[in-house]
């Protein structure tokens, strides 16, 4: 059984796809290393201890959940306000995921099950860029676990890196600085559509304007805000482009 399994792994290391799945991911790849390096800091000044915070990384694996529910943590604000706010942050992914299905949907349960783990904002917009059309491909899985398995390396290592070396590095080399400026490369990356550029606008104006309110809260408002937002434009978009075909269908 092992070496049905050597042999299996040899075979996807050795297809053309996976090798470009990891390809794609080195452009994102340095900025992922540093949010990771970043978030495994921050656990442990926040207090966490190291094994809960390897822990924390390996099976959340989500840098802006992990971000957001920090603060929490340190102010001990409520179990529900933390479970809300890690939510929210994440609600991106249902979306992600009613999108996987139109590639993944034949896939066994298990195997969607773990697509749904190792699935990321780069992962998909990379995804989405290489398989614009959304019907099953023979070369889309390999390319998928390339991707992923590149992402996830970019990011645990640096963040169980940070963990373990938490108490060993300076203030004074600027992390949290780092941090941001990688979160808003990969940011800037995926704003490709008048949508998402109105949804991002439209989170910085939340939370600026709800700084004041306490655990947090700030992010939660600004989160709820963009989703709305984008919604929003979405649903203006497809009323426009329905009402553009039927006024265009009596001339045709």
């Amino acid at each position: 059984m092992s070496g049905a399994r050597a042999a299996l792994l040899r075979e996807w290391l050795a297809n053309p796809w996976t090798r470009l799945g990891a390809r794609d991911m080195l452009a994102t790849g340095l900025g992922i290393a540093a949010w990771g390096m970043v978030t495994g800091v921050a656990m442990v000044k926040t207090g966490l201890p190291a094994p809960l915070a390897v822990f924390m990384s390996l099976v959340v694996y989500a840098g802006s959940a992990q971000l957001a529910v920090l603060p929490l943590l340190a102010a001990g604000a409520p179990l529900w306000v933390i479970w809300l706010t890690a939510a929210c942050v994440n609600l991106r992914f249902v979306i992600f995921s009613s999108m996987w299905r139109s590639y993944f949907a034949h896939l066994p349960r298990w195997h969607r099950l773990w697509l749904g783990y190792f699935s990321g904002d780069v992962i998909f917009v990379a995804f989405l860029k290489r398989f614009p059309k959304a019907e099953p491909a023979p070369e889309q899985v390999p390319y998928f676990w390339g991707s992923a398995a590149s992402n996830w390396l970019a990011w645990q290592v640096p963040s169980i890196a940070g963990i373990v070396l938490a108490n060993a590095i300076p203030l004074s080399w600027g992390l949290g600085f780092a941090g941001v400026l990688a979160l808003l490369g990969i940011l800037l990356s995926m704003l490709g559509d008048r949508t998402s550029w109105l949804a991002t606008l439209v989170a910085c104006t939340a939370a600026i304007a709800a700084f004041a309110l306490p655990l947090k809260l700030n992010i939660l408002v600004a989160i709820v805000a963009a989703v709305a937002a984008g919604l929003g434009a979405e649903a203006a978009a497809r009323a426009l482009h329905r009402s553009r075909q039927r006024a265009q269908g009596p001339a045709a």
